[in-house]
């Protein structure tokens, strides 16, 4: 057993219930045991010149490659290229004076919470990672950071409401004081929606300040629900519940006549993107229209425009990482608009900002590996990404000083499909930037229906 590996359970606190955020996760999503998805291996660096050779650290990546959440993924593949070809990922790290190899191994969550788990698993019990990574959404993130916890091994998460991760492994998000050993994970909460959205709402007014809530049965549903809803009423509006719904359904006609009935003119969700599309669609084929959409989860990425067409036009959500942040590379110096015009070279298509947050992913585990006196110590390694605190490709990250222990928050922006002025039909482009002055404003914010 290598220094610091342990196992342990995840008791569940008060608050918003574990119970209900993993209610859709699938009943397998935390068991144990071996078996996994392994979508690629890919061998990292020799060693230096005048260093010592430590051997290998293994690095393991869950994304999902493929299933309704694939959009998210969709610049991963173009990261790990670029992280390897990093001085610090070819070359090897340095620790305590000797060069270690890095391998890093991605593999396939397939947007299913049980296949998650058990890639999660497969990477530690039989490839022997030293660290593990997760991206896009509960359905990823929880399962993989969860059997971090039981396995002993280090975990950096990302792109999930924070609260939705927190509560799935039995924090509470109310009083949010319990650290998790090994996991970890940066992005932001519900309270960053509120103040991204809120402003948009009273600059675009309308005859109601009802807005309509389209939460699913899932984690993030069960997020939205408990812990979005009342940061609604405290904003002055009122919350228009659509009701659970089961994530796949395909006809959202009551729910759509409900909303249209209490003239709800903002919109408000967090659900799977084939279902919004869904959605969408049908609200405006039976006439609901709201006077500005801002929407979560979905629409965060160029491929999930195509189907909508021009019904996407001045829906707004919020953004994390684009070319108009000021950011840039802590392993390079390479700057947001670098990386993303770089995505566009090498693949042809439109950036997408997923590229930003997977790229910290392993800002992040340099960070905390080359912190340590032996990278293999795993509860060292997990201490150390506890006191991560740089500035790197998605601004500064302190996973010291968040709203939960091992939490680290980005600042995000809101921004508006716009009808693209060049090669893209859509844009994303800022529309407001009240959590991040930083950030240029690039178009004026426009009903989403007039």
């Amino acid at each position: 057993m290598r220094p610091g590996r342990g196992a342990g359970g995840l008791p569940p606190e008060p608050g918003l219930s574990r119970r209900s955020v993993l209610r859709g996760l699938g009943a397998g999503a935390l068991a144990t045991g071996a078996g996994g998805v392994l979508a690629a291996c890919s061998a990292g660096a020799s060693s230096s010149a005048g260093s010592a050779s430590g051997g290998t650290i293994r690095i393991g990546f869950v994304t999902p490659l493929s299933g309704p959440l694939s959009t998210y993924s969709s610049g991963d593949r173009f990261v790990v290229s670029t992280i390897k070809s990093t001085p610090q990922y070819k070359n090897g790290f340095t620790v305590s004076g000797q060069n270690y190899k890095i391998d890093i191994m991605v593999a396939d969550s397939q947007s299913d919470p049980n296949l998650a788990s058990a890639a999660a698993r497969n990477l530690v019990l039989n490839d022997n990672v030293d660290l593990l990574l997760a991206t896009s959404a509960p359905e990823t993130t929880i399962p993989v950071a969860a059997v971090a916890e039981v396995q002993g091994i280090p975990c950096v998460s990302t792109v999930c409401p924070w609260e939705s991760w927190y509560a799935g492994l039995g924090g509470n998000t109310a009083k949010p004081a319990k650290a998790f050993t090994y996991s970890t994970m940066f992005f932001f909460g519900l309270k960053q929606f509120q103040d991204c959205f809120v402003p948009m709402w009273k600059r675009i007014p309308a005859a109601s300040k009802n807005v309509a809530c389209m939460y699913p049965d899932d984690p993030d549903g069960a997020t939205f629900r408990a812990g979005f809803i009342p940061l609604i009423k405290e904003s002055g509006y009122k919350a228009v519940d659509g009701g659970a719904y089961t994530d796949g359904i395909s006809d959202f006609t009551d729910m759509i006549t409900k909303f249209a009935k209490k003239n709800a003119q903002y919109f408000s969700n967090c659900q799977l993107p084939p279902d919004f599309t869904t959605f969408w669609k049908q609200a405006h084929q039976l006439g609901w229209q709201p006077r500005l959409a801002t929407v979560s989860k979905v629409l965060q990425f160029p491929a999930d425009t195509v189907k909508l067409g021009s019904l996407v036009n001045n829906v707004a959500t919020t953004s994390w990482w684009g070319p108009y942040m000021p950011y840039k590379s802590s392993l390079t110096g390479q700057t947001a608009v670098a990386l993303a015009a770089a995505y566009e070279a090498q693949t042809g298509k439109q950036w997408v900002q997923s590229i930003g947050s997977t790229y910290s992913l392993f800002e992040v585990a340099h960070q905390a590996l080359t912190s340590v006196s032996d990278p293999h110590d795993t509860k060292a390694v997990a201490a150390a990404i506890h006191r991560v605190n740089y500035t790197g490709m998605c601004g500064t990250l302190n996973f010291a000083g968040g709203p939960a222990p091992g939490v680290a928050v980005i600042s995000p922006v809101g921004v508006q499909w716009k009808k693209g002025t060049g090669k893209h039909p859509y844009e994303l482009k800022v529309v407001d930037n009240s959590l991040n002055k930083r950030v240029r404003i690039q178009a004026a914010l426009e009903p989403t229906n007039l």
